[in-house]
């Protein structure tokens, strides 16, 4: 099993940024690619963007197109998701995934998960 383990989430008014972070180890930050995916309730998970080893990034879902960035930080070993202009429709928990490179076709694709960090969009 891999370390991956999410952190910053919490409430945010809409309109409102979050950071995520998924804090790893230094093997699965250079043996795996690493993205997000979120599951709201009531709905299935569905995959965000993932974060190629060449530095590309493959994002899976039009709707957080210009809003949600991922990148690294490997000193940290930590991979961001950056929110912006949050809506209320981005009310989930979102997870931090990884599987062996390249990055899958599909937000389904990812072989390792973590618990996952509760973001909520409300006023």
């Amino acid at each position: 099993q891999l370390q991956l383990e999410e952190s910053g989430g919490g409430l945010v008014q809409p309109g409102g940024s979050l950071r995520l972070s998924c804090l790893t180890s230094k093997f699965t930050m250079d043996y795996y690619v690493i993205g997000w995916s979120r599951q709201a309730p009531g709905k299935e998970r569905e995959g965000l963007s993932c974060l190629n080893t060449n530095g590309d990034i493959t994002n899976y879902l039009d709707s957080v197109k210009g809003r949600f960035t991922i990148s690294r930080d490997n000193a940290k070993n930590t991979v961001y998701l950056q929110m912006n202009s949050l809506e209320p429709e981005d009310t989930a928990v979102y997870f931090c995934a990884a599987v062996h490179p390249p990055c899958p076709n599909w937000g389904s694709g990812f072989a390792f998960w973590g618990r996952g960090a509760q973001v909520t969009v409300s006023s």
